[in-house]
């Protein structure tokens, strides 16, 4: 037989799309061409495979060899396919049985002696056999990424050697066994000396999933509190620990799988990209929106951030997903993330402190906020002032408050309020959704109006005060929306009051 045909996966987006290697033997001269789209890496697989085949003490065909990656209008990158094209050139040339790979799927990157490499992307690839109905070989060091999926058999070997004694002689391969975690202990709220009302806001923060921001002067424990919003949150569920880790596994520095069910917590530095914020490039990868999908994203400096780079959060911020669009395809990344950001309140930092300090006129203030465009301020739920605090409310143990793991017994029992109720959190609700889970009676809307008129606030800013209230009431266990709970909700639109 001339013709073998090996199952591999490629990689776009977040998914792993199935891909038929086939290898055709036929005479004429020596060579060896690979179609079906290939780029230069899946191209130069040619040369690995022929090295690790010959150190591996195995005939290399003296044949016209074609191997074909199927579909062909898929575009295929990396070396994920050298253990495939390797093991159809065996199995073609009738040194590996054909009925040995049937259920099979392989992925992995050769090196010239035969060793099997780790290749980015495992956990889709594995997620996709299982649904498959097949069994997946991969190298050693993916064996534990892979193993996250419980829904199929992986196998795992070190060398080519093994995955051909396997094939041909029936010797047992390892198997994949996820790694055994300890959870990492997350920064405490407990540390946070003082700021009553931010730390309530990043209870009700967490709670509803609203997106939230600090502003105060520096030193004032933005930061610290910021770093804290991720231990407030519930451990992760399953799925979405798997959508996590799948997006974390295609990233430039993959994914560690001792970080399993940890909700991620993302800051990247103010001079990032829009493509690194984003995700993007020739080969889309996922920006740091994606990457702290079902986590936390904080964004320090907020208007020291390029305005490009602030403006494409808007629509993920809204949708909770991002197309990266180019010529030849494009991919869908999922970006459901919480936003986090801290800013200064004027150029010097000391706008509003009661020693005066402040340097800026009220021109340069007002130059220094309108970095971020009202359109992307809108979106914030909850803009809270971070006051800077006396010496006497600094000192060990002065002011110490509730430590992360009680609010979070609330935050995860207001949470469960809404899932029961809507079957989402807050933050998420659509117009008619907020319009049934979140009415008022007639003394309240009035206040609402009022405040809405009075404060300038456009309808996104209305709906939004809706959920935060509503999310409130949830911490209070109250079946309805009460004023205290509105009231509340309507001042943390602080930033949008006119002057």
């Amino acid at each position: 037989m001339n013709l073998a045909l090996v199952h591999g996966r490629a990689r776009s987006g977040v998914r792993a799309p199935a891909v038929r290697v086939e290898v055709h033997l036929a005479g004429g001269l020596p060579s060896m061409s690979i179609v079906g789209l290939p780029e230069a890496a899946v191209r130069e697989s040619k040369d690995r495979v022929r090295a690790a085949l010959q150190c591996a003490q195995f005939e290399f065909p003296a044949r016209r060899i074609t191997v074909n990656l199927a579909p062909a209008d898929l575009p295929k990158d990396g070396g994920r396919f050298d253990l495939p094209i390797a093991v159809g050139l065996l199995a073609a040339s009738g040194q590996l049985p054909l009925d040995a790979l049937d259920g099979l799927e392989f992925i992995g990157e050769l090196g010239l002696t035969g060793m099997l490499r780790p290749v980015d992307g495992v956990l889709p690839a594995a997620l996709a056999a299982a649904e498959a109905g097949r069994r997946l070989v991969v190298p050693a060091d993916n064996g534990a990424e892979a193993a996250l999926s419980a829904g199929t058999e992986v196998l795992t070997a070190h060398t080519l050697l093994e995955v051909c004694a396997y094939l041909q002689q029936g010797k047992p391969l390892a198997r994949a066994t996820p790694p055994l975690r300890q959870p990492a202990a997350l920064p405490d709220l407990a540390d946070v000396r003082g700021q009553a009302q931010a730390r309530r806001a990043l209870e009700v923060a967490a709670a509803g999933a609203h997106h939230l921001l600090l502003v105060g002067p520096p030193g004032c424990g933005k930061t610290l509190l910021a770093s804290r919003l991720a231990g407030l949150l519930p451990p992760a569920s399953e799925a979405e620990a798997l959508e996590s880790a799948s997006i974390a596994s295609i990233g430039s520095r993959g994914f560690d799988p001792a970080c399993w069910r940890q909700r991620p917590f993302r800051a990247p530095h103010h001079s990032a990209s829009a493509v690194a914020l984003i995700g993007g490039g020739s080969r889309p990868r996922p920006g740091e929106v994606s990457l702290a999908h079902h986590g936390v994203l904080f964004m320090d400096e907020l208007p020291e951030w390029s305005r490009h780079a602030l403006e494409t959060l808007r629509e993920p911020l809204e949708s909770g997903t991002v197309t990266v669009s180019r010529a030849a395809h494009s991919a869908e990344f999922p970006a459901r993330f919480q936003l986090v950001a801290a800013m200064n309140p004027c150029p010097c930092g000391w706008a509003g402190d009661p020693d005066g300090r402040c340097s800026c006129g009220g021109d340069a203030v007002r130059r220094y906020r309108a970095r971020i465009s009202g359109p992307l301020m809108d979106r914030i739920d909850l803009h809270v002032a971070v006051p800077r605090l006396p010496p006497a409310e600094l000192r060990p143990h002065a002011g110490r408050g509730e430590s992360s793991s009680v609010v979070q017994v609330r935050v995860a029992a207001a949470r469960q309020r809404q899932l029961d109720r809507c079957g989402q959190l807050n933050a998420r609700l659509g117009q008619a959704e907020t319009d049934r889970h979140c009415q008022l009676d007639g003394a309240d809307q009035r206040l609402l109006e009022r405040a809405v008129d009075a404060m300038r606030l456009s309808a996104r800013s209305m709906q939004r005060i809706l959920r935060m209230a509503r999310t409130i009431a949830d911490l209070d266990a109250a079946e309805s929306i009460a004023t205290p709970h509105l009231a509340e909700a309507i001042g943390y639109r602080t930033l949008e009051r006119p002057a």
